[in-house]
This record gives structure tokens, C-alpha cells and sequence, in this order.
């Protein structure tokens, strides 16, 4: 198609302007909502890492039915433990120096590095380390502000 000379055509698209406007609202939003998208997996992870040491704790109750003993060493118990990318688990006797009380811990590696929970024989539910800073509640802290 050819235009008479002399005549005006009006082309249709964006100016840089334009474009440069919407990619800093886009980087400006991004800003916000990274961190609460990484807050959010942590959380992820944390659930996970706490699931497995429920389930740990049940099926050393079920070892204990079948052997009246949590294991046969002071640095094993008796079942296998779990295998997370985010949490390493092992399990120790408690504070008596028989087969009597066990400690399972989950502390974190990788990206969740800083993380540290217990539960033991008893259920006690204990967060040992939280975001890198040592803690002593008694209970599982799963996000930043909670208590027990």
C-alpha cells in the first residue's frame, strides 16, 4: 500500500518513556513481593522438617511397643531417620544414659541453615535455633513473631 505523498501516517507502539514506566512498577512491585515468596517457602520447608519429626517420634513409639527400648546405642535410635534437602535429622538418647528416653532433632542445612527442632519421648516440642539466633522456646516456632 503506498500513501499519497504528502499525507500523514500515524504509527501505533510504545515509547521507550512508556516502556521504561512500566518496567520500574514492575521492579518496584517485584521488591515487595520477593521476600514475602521467600518467607513463604521457608514456611514450606519448616512444615516438612516438623512433619517428619512427628513422624519420627510415632514410629519410635511403635519401635518401643516391639522392644520396650528407643534403640540399642547412645547416638542411634532404633528406626531410620528421614532425608530432606532442606533438614538433616539424627537421634540421640535423652538425658538418661539407657534406651529409655530419646531426643530426635532436625537442624537445618543449605538454604534453611539456622534452623534447629526437638521432640522427645515425652512429646516436648522444643525450637533450639530460629533464623540463625539461639532459642529456647518450647514449642515449634514455624514464622517470624510466633510464641508459644
Amino acid at each position: 500500500m503506498q500513501f499519497p505523498v504528502g499525507s500523514r501516517t500515524r504509527l501505533h507502539g510504545f515509547t521507550l518513556i512508556e516502556l521504561m514506566i512500566v518496567v520500574g512498577i514492575i521492579g518496584i512491585i517485584a521488591a515487595f513481593v520477593y521476600p514475602a515468596y521467600g518467607d513463604h517457602v521457608r514456611r514450606g520447608k519448616i512444615a516438612e522438617a516438623l512433619g517428619e519429626l512427628s513422624t519420627v517420634r510415632v514410629r519410635l513409639e511403635q519401635y518401643y511397643q516391639d522392644n520396650r527400648n528407643y534403640g540399642s546405642t547412645a547416638s542411634t535410635c532404633g528406626v531410620a531417620m528421614p532425608s530432606t534437602t532442606s533438614f538433616s535429622f539424627s537421634c540421640s538418647w535423652g538425658s538418661t544414659s539407657n534406651s529409655q528416653t530419646f531426643v530426635a532433632t532436625a537442624a537445618g542445612s543449605g538454604a534453611m541453615t539456622g534452623f534447629a527442632y526437638t521432640v522427645d519421648d515425652a512429646n516436648a516440642q522444643r525450637t533450639t535455633q530460629f533464623f540463625g539466633a539461639t532459642a529456647t522456646d518450647t514449642c515449634w516456632l514455624r514464622k517470624k513473631g510466633d510464641t508459644c
